[in-house]
């Protein structure tokens, strides 16, 4: 009888130990076990520091997109500028359209940079989430207008981002912050002066 070659020779399995093949375990990593897959908080990983001038520049195009909105009363105008709020607070500013048109294209015109801590951005952008959200339900319940009510409040808010690197939003978080509504480790530089400016 001839002997089967190598290829086809059935594998006797190994009794010195674990064959390379065997999954490893979970690694480390700074605590925590990882996982193979996708890494969730890369997926819904927000800039920190943030350029302030992009941050800026998206406000002023949300303030053009509302105020376009409210001026012809087009009700889809709301959605999209939730949507986009929506984006830009589970994203940053990786798929939002206007944030990428600021980012890559008119902040690098500009060529101004000033680091600000991200989280009370985050912060900022779920209050216009959460804002434009609610005008575009009213709008969708027939409240029409309240639905423009709010988003003339919203776009007040925008315009003093914009127009006058005033952030609603972030003066709300550290308002949240020190009244430990906000635990420090979320943004510790917003609670230590000498960060703000690094």
């Amino acid at each position: 009888m001839s002997k089967l070659p190598d290829a086809q020779t059935p594998a006797v399995p190994s009794k010195s130990g674990p064959s390379e093949s065997v999954p490893s375990q979970p690694v480390l990593s700074d605590g925590v076990l990882s996982q193979r897959g996708i890494d969730w908080r890369k997926v819904f990983a927000f800039p920190n520091p943030v350029n302030e001038y992009s941050a800026r520049i998206t406000a002023a195009l949300v303030v053009a997109l509302s105020a376009v909105t409210l001026l012809t009363g087009f009700g889809w105008g709301l959605a999209i500028i939730a949507a986009g709020f929506w984006l830009r607070v589970l994203f940053g500013p990786r798929i939002s359209p206007l944030a990428q048109f600021s980012v890559k294209i008119l902040t690098p015109w500009l060529g101004r940079t000033r680091l600000v801590p991200g989280p009370p951005k985050r912060f900022a952008q779920g209050m216009g989430a959460a804002m434009s959200t609610a005008a575009a339900l009213l709008l969708a319940a027939g409240l029409a207008p309240a639905a423009w009510v709010l988003l003339a409040v919203l776009i007040a808010a925008a315009s003093l981002e914009a127009f006058a690197g005033f952030c609603l939003g972030c003066t709300i978080f550290g308002f949240l912050q020190r009244r430990g509504l906000i635990p420090e480790d979320v943004c510790e530089a917003c609670n230590n002066i000498s960060l703000r400016r690094a």
